[in-house]
């Protein structure tokens, strides 16, 4: 039996409903009594609002003061979906406080929508924004505005280091590349050959960041393998699909990948349309498609941060800049390498 939004929107107040929606109570009142005259983008937004509170009364957060963070990434859905479970798993560890996450993602958007979510999430009431975002001057300057407000930014997995925002959670990026590099390099056979490296965007400073360790590495200590970039998939499977295809066409003796920003099935699956040997695949994030790649051994290694602990460091740098955790510094997350053999649970 369906359960219908309003039956399970019961429990909640409409004021609970709208802070966590950030829209009025007038539009939620208008979705749980199916009204009309309200755009499916803001009823999706209520729908997942009631998600994001029956997932957060599932944590057993404690009474005590409330925090609303929202998390604005632009990222593929597969890596979004890990970030809300690995956030929504640390609430209730940090009691006395209930934050509340809202989650805003998008697998496209430019910047100036990425800008506008910035600013409108600050003056909707969060206390804190966790962001993934392409490292643009628009999107600088969105954060350094919410930040005079008073409103923290932690960047996650790829930086901003130009704007003011009060920490960075993730790996370090070039040590990421340079570890990829190594890797690769050792597992194929000393002939001169071309690599591919696959970005979903040139404009992700983490991404950039990886690209640049794995070149330089390879120059210094590899010259005998040429770097060919693929870009502009967006980590999204058909676009990653069309461009490592044709890349393929182009480069006949092409064999050895490292996936920066994702898309990894897209990848296998472009190799498999053409016939042609994957030897050496090694990509980032233990997501579920990535998972799912180790088991069948598609790809030979995930360079993986652990999402669980870097989800808490980015709630910490929150609840320290509002003066209400004290723990010391918040240390950087650690490099991990995952085979088949070796994945966690």
């Amino acid at each position: 039996m369906t359960i219908s939004l309003l039956d399970r929107a019961r429990r909640y107040s409409i004021k609970q409903l709208s802070t966590q929606a950030g829209v009025s109570k007038a539009t939620v009142d208008r979705v749980l009594h199916a009204r009309g005259s309200v755009h499916y983008q803001t009823q999706r937004r209520i729908e997942q609002a009631l998600d994001e509170l029956e997932a957060q009364e599932k944590t057993g957060l404690a009474v005590g003061r409330t925090f609303h963070v929202d998390v604005i990434m632009h990222t593929p859905r597969r890596f979004s979906a890990a970030v809300q479970t690995a956030i929504t798993a640390q609430l209730g560890g940090l009691a006395p406080f209930r934050i509340f996450p809202r989650f805003h993602f998008f697998e496209e958007i430019d910047s100036l929508g990425m800008r506008e979510l910035i600013v409108r999430s600050a003056a909707r009431g969060a206390q804190g924004i966790v962001l993934k975002a392409a490292d643009e001057p628009v999107i600088n300057q969105a954060v350094n505005q919410v930040t005079a407000a008073g409103v923290p930014v932690v960047t996650l997995v790829t930086d901003l280091p130009d704007s003011e925002r009060i920490a960075y959670v993730g790996m370090n990026n070039r040590t990421a590349g340079q570890t990829a590099a190594y890797l690769l390099s050792r597992w194929l056979d000393p002939a001169p050959q071309a690599v591919a490296v696959v970005l979903s965007s040139q404009l992700f400073r983490g991404e950039e960041e990886r690209e640049m360790g794995f070149r330089m590495w390879l120059r210094g200590r590899a010259p005998h393998l040429q770097v060919l970039d693929i870009s502009g998939g967006s980590g999204v499977y058909e676009p990653t699909f069309q461009r490592v295809s044709q890349q393929l066409k182009d480069s006949p003796s092409l064999k050895a990948v490292y996936s920066v920003g994702g898309g990894n099935r897209a990848i296998v699956d472009a190799f498999a349309a053409q016939d042609r040997p994957l030897s050496v695949f090694i990509g980032h994030d233990l997501d579920e498609e990535n998972r799912q790649l180790l088991i069948e051994e598609k790809i030979a290694a995930v360079i993986d941060h652990q999402l669980d602990i870097d989800a808490r460091h980015l709630l910490m740098h929150i609840l320290q800049f509002h003066r209400l955790w004290k723990a010391g510094p918040i240390p950087a997350s650690d490099v991990h390498i995952v085979t088949p053999f070796n994945m966690p649970l």
